[in-house]
């Protein structure tokens, strides 16, 4: 009946009408008595903030014009193996909830599953996650592609464009470049037994150098098999260089990180693994250019060095040094003996003023003036001293008189003393 609380003892009249919080009470108790719900739908919005610990997305009904607010926490959003994003098909865990306080119904999401390409995009990713733990994903472990391979070994599909633009971008800029191909399936179930196959059989053939695994663009389904764990364990174990070129550049399956070299595309591969002859001869003719022109100008260089050498005086004339130091000799010598010259006439002349002096002050000029010096040799043989007391020549002492010409020996008969 109309205003009669449906399940509720009590009614509702304009007598006793009820309350904005109770009605949303009772809503609220009736919404939860639905439990834990599973529901699929596409996701129309997902507001997500890193910063939020909430985050709020719209569920839209595949079929019907109809929408479904959810509530997550922002952590589930995040622990996605792939981001969620507009569009995504997804089905999703919640208990159905109705906010009282601001009258607003949303489910509470405590599980989100990706359905369709989001599945597919989720378990890739999980791969992804699980190799580059193990390693499989370090450029340390990553083969350098050789300059110029002499055998490039190809893995495609047959008659594929892929094949195509590989062979004819190769030979276009280096056309002695040698292939091996091996076409196998590139899509289906048969792909990745086919194409690890190939790879085992290229990797087991010493010419081969490098090997190129290309394929064009397609769904994620069509490009499923290159995302499989038994081709990247496969692509890892592999001596010879791999390269992966599958699909577009948007494209990437596992393979993309597990090989040596990523290309974006096949054409993209056979420029990376094959260098432009043309390119090359520039670089060479390049290369030549810059070395006559170091060598001319090195030779330049010594010539200029040599030209200065020889303007020097020295090599002019190499006695030049020799006569230089000895007419410095010469002159020298020429001094040495001026100076010495001089120094001797002024000793001389020196002794010759000291020996004057000495002359005059010696006994030999008083000799020469009349006087004489009188010795006593004394009886005991001692030597003979000058008289200078009557003392010393009692009578009878042998005598030496020295005069200026001359000695005289005589024997002294007497001494008187000094009045």
């Amino acid at each position: 009946m109309a205003g009669q609380q449906v399940g509720g003892p009590q009614a509702s009249t304009p007598e006793t009408p009820w309350s904005v919080s109770k009605v949303n009470q009772t809503v609220k108790q009736w919404i939860e008595r639905l439990g834990w719900l599973w529901i699929e739908g596409q996701l129309t919005q997902v507001n997500m903030k890193p910063t939020w610990k909430l985050s709020y997305l719209t569920l839209r009904d595949t079929q019907e014009q109809m929408s479904l607010q959810l509530t997550a926490s922002t952590e589930l959003l995040r622990s996605m193996p792939t981001p969620l994003k507009d569009g995504d098909h997804v089905v999703v865990r919640g208990k159905p909830a109705f906010y009282a306080g601001r009258g607003s119904f949303s489910m509470w999401v405590t599980e989100i599953r990706q359905v369709g390409e989001g599945e597919l995009l989720a378990k890739i990713e999980q791969l992804r996650k699980m190799l580059s733990a193990e390693g499989l994903f370090d450029v340390s472990r990553k083969h350098r592609l050789p300059y110029l391979p002499n055998r490039v070994g190809l893995i495609t599909g047959r008659g594929s464009a892929a094949e195509r633009d590989v062979l004819s971008v190769a030979k276009d800029r280096w056309p002695a470049v040698d292939f091996r191909v091996i076409n196998t399936a590139v899509q289906g179930a048969n792909a990745v037994p086919e194409v690890v196959d190939a790879l085992k059989l290229l990797d087991a053939d010493p010419a081969v150098d490098v090997i190129i695994i290309a394929r064009g663009g397609g769904s994620v389904e069509d490009l499923l098999p290159f995302s499989e764990e038994v081709l990247q364990r496969a692509v890892a174990a592999a001596q010879t260089p791999v390269v992966s070129a599958i699909g577009h550049e948007p494209d990437n399956p596992v393979l993309d990180n597990v090989a040596d070299l990523r290309a974006a595309t096949p054409t993209d591969a056979a420029k990376r693994v094959v260098p432009d002859v043309a390119a090359e001869l520039e670089l060479i003719a390049e290369a030549r250019s810059r070395t006559a022109a170091a060598l001319r100008g090195w030779v330049h260089r010594e010539r200029e060095g040599l030209r200065q050498i020889r303007s020097r005086p020295v090599m002019a004339n190499p006695l030049t040094p020799i006569t230089q130091r000895r007419e410095e000799l010469d002159r020298s010598r020429v001094s040495i003996r001026r100076d010495i010259t001089r120094l001797i006439s002024t000793e001389s002349a020196e002794v010759r003023a000291l020996r004057a002096q000495v002359s005059a002050l010696g006994p030999s000029a008083t000799l020469a003036r009349g006087y004489a010096v009188v010795q006593v040799q004394p009886r005991d043989g001692t030597e003979a001293q000058v008289v200078t007391s009557i003392d010393q020549a009692p009578p009878g002492s042998q005598l030496r008189i020295r005069v200026g010409d001359g000695s005289i020996t005589a024997a002294g008969m007497s001494t008187t003393p000094a009045e």
